[in-house]
């Protein structure tokens, strides 16, 4: 066996190494856009029904398999349909160069400043019933979105944030759109979910909340301007009734780095 083994790893040329790291590289970028997404569930789903259409033919199952092979060909075709977000977003960031762009990540001390001063922020702003809308960037680039609004270019602070979503001042009707530690502007405008699923309650704001998040990989905050409550959208999804504190706890893992790849995975899993 080890013999074998030996003799397959002398038939690997250094161009099969490059060929294999390019594979790799292409599809961790792949997990890294539909990791914080519906996709992610629907993707399982069809690992599963791939794992079970080998298993009834091995079993001789003729019927379950013809059904299930039936099945896999329809599940073909519409995956351009299912996963039409993600694709649009992967073609957007390849005309644009965007695809492989390095993110912004904080070290540890800027990561709970920036949370420290998100919390108070919101915390105030549910307080008072005042509306808001705060999107976090992660690694797909929401220029497009930032160029809706009015630049600003600022540090995050609980009292700039604050500031922002006051009632009839010029930036608080829009989003606050945060790259790493910064504010980049303000005012901007965001895409509704088409979902007519969602809870009749649930207002502007926090469809513009899930639509972002279908489309990207950003995270958004939100604060409901009838009720105070804080809610979190990630990968089109919304967790509601939130606080300060388990805002925070479930804003942390998104400022790790690229190398913690594991317990961002567990933690979308928590989310889900």
């Amino acid at each position: 066996m080890l013999l074998q083994i030996q003799g397959i790893i002398s038939t690997i040329s250094l161009l099969d190494l490059v060929d294999m790291v390019i594979v790799a590289f292409v599809l961790y970028k792949l997990y890294v856009m539909i990791r914080d997404t519906r996709a992610l569930a629907l993707l399982k789903g069809l690992i599963v029904l791939l794992i079970a259409t080998v298993i009834s033919k091995w079993l001789g199952l003729n019927v379950i398999n013809w059904l299930l092979n039936k099945t896999m060909t329809v599940v073909l075709v519409a995956l351009p349909v299912v996963f039409q977000p993600e694709l649009r977003r992967t073609l957007e960031q390849l005309g644009r160069g965007k695809l492989f762009k390095k993110s912004v990540f904080l070290d540890e001390q800027e990561q709970e400043n920036l949370l420290d001063e998100l919390g108070k922020a919101v915390a105030v702003l549910a307080k008072n019933k005042i509306g808001a809308l705060i999107v976090l960037e992660r690694e797909t680039g929401l220029s497009d979105y930032i160029e809706t609004g009015i630049k600003v270019d600022g540090l995050v602070s609980n009292e700039f944030l604050i500031n922002i979503f006051i009632p009839n001042t010029p930036m608080h009707d829009g989003a606050a759109i945060l790259r790493g530690n910064r504010i980049m502007a303000a005012g901007c405008l965001l895409p509704l979910t088409d979902d007519r699923s969602l809870n009749k309650e649930l207002g502007t704001r926090h469809r513009a909340a899930i639509g972002i998040t279908e489309q990207t990989d950003s995270a958004v905050v939100v604060v409901s301007e009838e009720t105070g409550i804080i809610s979190l959208s990630r990968g089109g999804r919304l967790v509601r009734d939130l606080d300060a504190n388990s805002l925070k706890e479930k804003l942390r893992p998104l400022f790790a780095s690229k190398n913690h790849t594991l317990g961002n995975f567990l933690n979308w899993r928590q989310f889900s």
